[in-house]
């Protein structure tokens, strides 16, 4: 569970033209869900006498670990980490016809027509006349790139930027690249490993919008920023950004905005 800042404030609108940096996956549109769903038909296939579900997530965890550091995130990378898993608790040879089908489970995730997030497409429409938008995602290329095109809201940022891996480092790269301002800057998503922690790392600003679905190995506390003149909000929905940064946006929704610094 994920302790909310102490120090409650409500925000007033930001008039002054902002930054504004969107995680993709499970901020814009809906994407862990259809892993999910695989994970739990590739449990049911195993269909292990003895195994519950967690311990095979337990092996399958070890795995993904493993696989990213060479294979980075995605469908494919989630394929070989399911065809690995049931390899490793079947004991079946390397050509056992099993393998390709648990594999398949995955790579059917790249033919998955995801949808949008409740309230995503007003609320950029609304935000873009007034601040600069830009989608920072993680991945394996190919397979973002893909989804940003079927996205359909690609025309509503200023600039994508696709990366293998989301750190401090990485967000202090896009800042001195794109020539922005700390201060200005805000990243907005819903993962506090690879959106919220480095980016207050690397002091700029976040928004924490937590998805129920988070996949767990995104999840961690969520730190509080010790630099003074950098904020941390919480939100409760993608919506709520409209009272922060739209002049004239509609009153905070009952769950405030929660901000530290």
């Amino acid at each position: 569970m994920i302790d909310p800042p102490s120090n409650i404030q409500k925000m007033h609108p930001i008039s002054s033209r902002q930054h504004l940096l969107f995680d993709a996956d499970d901020t814009l549109w809906e994407n862990n869900i259809y892993f999910d769903q695989a994970f739990a038909d590739f449990v049911a296939f195993l269909n292990h006498e003895h195994l519950a579900t967690a311990e095979i997530q337990a092996v399958m965890d070890e795995l993904q670990i493993a696989n990213r550091a060479t294979h980075g995130y995605g469908a494919r990378s989630f394929a070989r980490s399911l065809r690995g898993t049931f390899q490793h608790i079947a004991g079946v040879p390397d050509d056992d016809p099993d393998l390709e089908t648990v594999e398949r489970m995955g790579l059917r995730i790249l033919d998955q027509q995801f949808e949008i997030m409740d309230g995503v497409l007003a609320t950029i429409d609304a935000l873009r006349p007034h601040h600069d938008l830009m989608m920072v995602t993680k991945g394996h290329l190919e397979e973002q790139q893909l989804k940003v095109e079927r996205s359909g809201i690609e025309q509503h940022f200023d600039s994508v930027v696709i990366v293998d891996e989301k750190d401090e480092h990485i967000y202090r790269s896009i800042v001195d690249s794109l020539d922005l301002d700390p201060r200005l800057t805000w990243m907005i998503g819903n993962s506090p490993r690879s959106d919220i922690n480095p980016a207050i790392r690397a002091g700029i600003n976040a928004i924490y919008i937590p998805h129920p679905r988070t996949w767990h190995l995104e999840v961690e506390e969520v730190e509080e920023t010790h630099d003074p003149a950098a904020i941390l909000l919480h939100l409760s929905r993608f919506s709520d950004l409209t009272a922060l940064f739209v002049p004239g946006g509609r009153e905070s929704s009952p769950a405030q905005s929660e901000r530290t610094g």
